[in-house]
């Protein structure tokens, strides 16, 4: 009897799990503990976004016939991990939910496509690298009080990312743990196996938390996640009816973010293995490669409990340094693009530095300041400049005038 399904359709699918949530699960939790979450509560989180990407993922890659998959953000859980700070748990729901309406409303109104053409993306990938930043910096801040066991893993992350770099995170994760269990720092004694319940949170909705917390996180959602998936999508031969999708993504995230969904977007770069021929030699079936991503999403949702668990056993320092790693890419990638154009370098520098700089103003953080700030940047600087070549073309008219004058008299 043949199957529906080869084996590399199923090797692809969990490939494509194992990097994704080896890669960012660690601020997954960090994000929860910001909104002061409780174990339990963290397991929901967990329960919500593996449920979530699994509906979504499995339904429109069935529906389209496309390998379309759903992740969480990560640059997301990092946004909020600096901007939950002194926010109340049913505040940040709200923050969610209201996040999800506008992810709807971008895809049903086809604003997504519009907008995004109005906000540079020097700008937004500014906004990015200085919320990732510290993550980056953690690293060698966790070295100050466990120089040795940190040492081992910056070494080890050196030449596993040249050696096998899809699994670099994966592999520091597992060696962090076995230097952690040698040394007495894994405490394993609450890791049990057990079925998550969700835990249902009532929104709560605070304008300061709306626009602090709601809009930096659809626009860092929107602009670093959905449009490099959708250009992933794009060059590997796929039309994808991109408002369609938003509204559904949008849908899905609406429904599981009482129970701690965040945010859900296009997958980019783990999306990569289901989307080669890897998964499979016909283009036409690769669809199946992200349905058992899905699968393996469901029961990673279905665990939310055992992976909290498993997370809370490991030492601080650990989790700060695999986080680090795992988005030293990320922010490099975002400073390139951030500062790779002239004209736009010191409005992106701003919004850069003010992201980083952690401050809170009239109840909005620095998240929302560093991209006022820079958008401000950019409009004096484009205003003065189209001042000065007006000028120019002017001065340059006038002595046109002047010369042709001359040449007359003449």
């Amino acid at each position: 009897m043949r199957l529906p399904f080869s084996l590399s359709n199923v090797t692809a699918g969990f490939l494509t799990v194992l990097i994704g949530v080896t890669s960012s699960i660690v601020l997954i939790f960090q994000a929860a503990t910001a909104a002061g979450a409780t174990p339990l509560q963290m397991s929901s989180w967990i329960f919500a976004l593996g449920i979530g990407m699994a509906v979504a993922g499995i339904g429109l890659s069935l529906y389209y016939r496309i390998p379309i998959l759903v992740a969480w953000s990560t640059p997301g859980a990092a946004l909020l991990i600096t901007s939950l700070m002194g926010v109340s748990l049913p505040e940040a729901i709200g923050a969610f939910v209201f996040s999800s309406v506008l992810i709807i409303l971008s895809g049903m109104t086809g604003f997504f496509e519009k907008v995004m053409t109005y906000i540079p993306r020097s700008l937004s990938s500014a906004m990015l690298a200085g919320i990732l930043l510290h993550f980056g910096m953690n690293i060698f801040v966790a070295m100050q009080h466990q120089f040795v066991f940190i040492f081992i893993l910056f070494i080890a992350y050196l030449i596993g990312k040249q050696l096998f770099p899809r699994f670099v995170i994966l592999f520091l994760l597992l060696l962090g743990m076995l230097i952690a269990y040698e040394n007495g720092l894994l405490h394993l004694e609450n890791l049990h196996f057990v079925l998550t319940t969700p835990v249902f949170t009532m929104p709560v909705f605070s304008l300061s938390v709306l626009v602090s917390v709601g809009v930096p996180l659809f626009i860092v959602t929107m602009t670093s996640q959905n449009i490099p998936g959708i250009a992933m999508l794009q060059s590997s031969g796929y039309q994808v009816p991109i408002n369609s999708m938003m509204s559904w993504i949008g849908i899905v995230n609406l429904l599981i973010a009482p129970f701690g969904g965040f945010t859900l977007n296009l997958a980019a770069i783990s999306a990569a293995v289901c989307l080669g021929a890897d998964a499979d030699p016909d283009p036409k079936k690769r669809y199946k490669a992200a349905i058992f991503a899905g699968i393996f999403y469901l029961l990673l949702g279905l665990f939310g409990a055992t992976m909290v668990a498993l997370f809370s056993a490991l030492p601080k320092e650990l989790v700060l340094a695999v986080a680090g790693f795992a988005l030293l890419g990320i922010i490099g990638a975002s400073m390139k693009t951030a500062l790779e154009h002239d004209e736009q370098r010191e409005s992106a520098l701003i919004t850069l530095l003010v992201s980083a700089s952690g401050i809170t103003l009239f109840d909005m953080n620095s998240v929302f300041w560093g991209l006022i700030a820079g958008i401000m940047t950019m409009v004096v600087t484009k205003f003065y400049a189209k001042r000065a070549r007006a000028m120019k073309l002017i001065f340059s008219k006038m002595n046109f005038s002047l010369v042709r004058e001359e040449s007359d008299v003449e």
